[in-house]
């Protein structure tokens, strides 16, 4: 009973040192943005969308950003977390902040869940405690970006998978919709996921024993993916008159990442230089700017291969990309974050490698999302969802590299 509580207490050290480090970050990012006039992030560019489409959603406008308008290029998860800070708090951008510190001190909490699903207590508190007191992850929290959001759904729809990827006689359907539900709200938040869930269906038949049941969870995992995510596809073919199930931005982005200019970075000036929004509909400049994406591929192979060295370098990086963070202080912080975090994750491959359920959700997502960053520009800040889940596989390999080399030297 003593070490239960003695446990406890832990955890509630944790979200609270988690919950302290953010709302002080809240407090530096809003002096910092304070003090450049029109300015409302650290990292320019997404965030005043995103406040945008909060506000309009608070006040019941049309959900559209720019003129001609753009109805259909985020996904509402994040904007509706704006606008339910804006009605509760009005046009308080340091209040939103303080909301999206509690989110990603929660997120801690999920992966301390998680971990204890995955493997022990032991784990799950240092794994949780470092997400808490990570650099990155913390300065993250309270910026007005999709990034803490999303952090959070991911972890949350990774918890039921756990079970599910546990075979049994038994449907366990409840379970199931859990998954689809809570994929599509991270799907909701960041578009990317969408595939997650089908494609972790498909090892949940795979795996199983009693494969009826098996087929039984995994329809049910879809149809409830499907049916959270059909309201928003109906409302965009009322707004477009096509089916999209996440947003038009998606060929822009790409043509981002491929064209005969691109570095590997974001730079995305020929947009509102070509205007072709002014020619054609969202739906058709979504579709032209694919085309042409997909046609420097194939005419520059080369070039593409070059281009996916690049990403990779900028989404594996060590020291921060971005400009804003390019200091000594920022560098260091980083460093002494995300090397141990690769080095321990490396020891947890090798020493859980018979344990795929552990690697499978841990690693999964950060590689997934690797593969994705080697097509679209690729930034340490699509990694940083995660290294939620991905400090669950380090902490076990930490574990394991101490109890090896020195509980054992001890005795």
């Amino acid at each position: 009973m003593f070490m239960l509580r003695h446990h406890t207490t832990a955890v509630w050290i944790m979200l609270a040192v988690a919950l302290a480090l953010r709302l002080t970050v809240a407090v530096w990012v809003d002096r910092v943005v304070a003090a450049a006039p029109g300015r409302l992030c650290l990292i320019p560019g997404d965030a005043e969308g995103y406040w945008e489409l909060g506000r309009k959603l608070a006040h019941g406008e049309p959900y559209s950003l720019y003129d001609p308008p753009r109805r259909v290029m985020r996904m509402p998860g994040f904007p509706l977390l704006l606008a339910a800070c804006q009605v509760a708090f009005g046009p308080s951008v340091f209040a939103a902040r303080c909301v999206l510190a509690i989110v990603g001190t929660a997120a801690c909490g999920l992966v301390y869940w998680l971990g204890c699903e995955l493997n022990d207590k032991q784990v799950a508190l240092l794994a949780a405690s470092a997400t808490a007191v990570s650099p990155a992850l913390v300065v993250f929290s309270p910026l007005l970006l999709s990034e803490t959001a999303f952090s959070a759904a991911l972890v949350a729809s990774l918890i039921p998978w756990v079970r599910l990827l546990f075979p049994t006689d038994r449907p366990r359907g409840w379970l199931a919709a859990a998954a689809g539900a809570l994929s599509a709200i991270a799907t909701y938040m960041r578009p990317t996921w969408l595939p997650i869930a089908p494609l972790a269906a498909v090892v949940v038949i795979v795996i199983g024993r009693g494969r009826g049941a098996r087929w039984c969870e995994a329809a049910i995992v879809c149809a409830t993916l499907a049916a959270c995510l059909a309201p928003w596809a109906f409302r965009n073919r009322d707004v477009t008159g096509h089916w999209v199930a996440t947003t038009l931005w998606v060929g822009p982005s790409l043509y981002d990442g491929l064209n005969p200019h691109a570095t590997g970075d974001s730079e995305m000036s020929f947009f509102d230089r070509e205007n072709l929004l002014g020619q054609m509909s969202e739906y058709d400049m979504d579709q032209e700017y694919r085309r042409r994406a997909w046609e420097f591929a194939v005419h520059s192979p080369g070039r593409v291969v070059q281009l996916a060295g690049l990403k990779a370098l900028r989404y594996w990086s060590l020291v921060p990309n971005a400009a804003q963070f390019q200091n000594v202080w920022a560098a260091v912080g980083l460093f002494a974050a995300t090397a141990p975090l690769f080095a321990f994750s490396l020891v947890g491959l090798l020493s859980h490698r018979h344990n795929w359920r552990l690697w499978l959700i841990t690693a999964a997502p950060v590689l997934f999302f690797a593969a994705v960053h080697l097509v679209f520009v690729g930034s340490i800040r699509y990694r940083l969802p995660a290294e939620y889940p991905l400090w669950i596989l380090a902490a076990s390999g930490a574990l394991w590299w101490w109890k090896r080399f020195f509980v054992k030297a001890r005795d």
